[in-house]
């Protein structure tokens, strides 16, 4: 369930995006993302949305946290929201095997746990 305060709200968008691309590229090949273009624009939109979240949680926040890479997140989400005509598709399958898994980690931490 999504908790109510906004940074911590904006952070679970974050993670849900994050899970979803984790779920996406499972036992996907790079070669199976680039011929794939329902999985590719699957993968981009949910970065996009990491990064939009990212770009909304605020900067006290955001300092608070400095081992998510917030800038990178951003202007990642700024190149395929505006400069979608310079993707590199190598980085983005980096992004989403690699630096995703290391980001849901970081993310899960930041999650207040609920009482069970």
């Amino acid at each position: 369930m999504r908790p109510d305060t906004s940074d911590t709200s904006y952070v679970w968008d974050m993670l849900d995006a994050a899970l979803a691309i984790r779920q996406f590229v499972e036992g996907k090949t790079f070669k199976d993302y680039t011929s794939n273009r329902l999985l590719r624009g699957a993968v981009e939109r949910h970065i996009e949305i990491i990064g939009e979240a990212a770009r909304n949680i605020s900067v006290g926040f955001q300092e608070k946290h400095p081992e998510i890479p917030w800038p990178k997140i951003i202007a990642q989400r700024h190149v395929l929201a505006h400069e979608y005509g310079e993707i590199k598709h190598e980085r983005i399958w980096a992004v989403a095997t690699v630096h995703i898994i290391e980001l849901i980690d970081r993310l899960q931490s930041l999650i207040p746990k609920t009482p069970e």
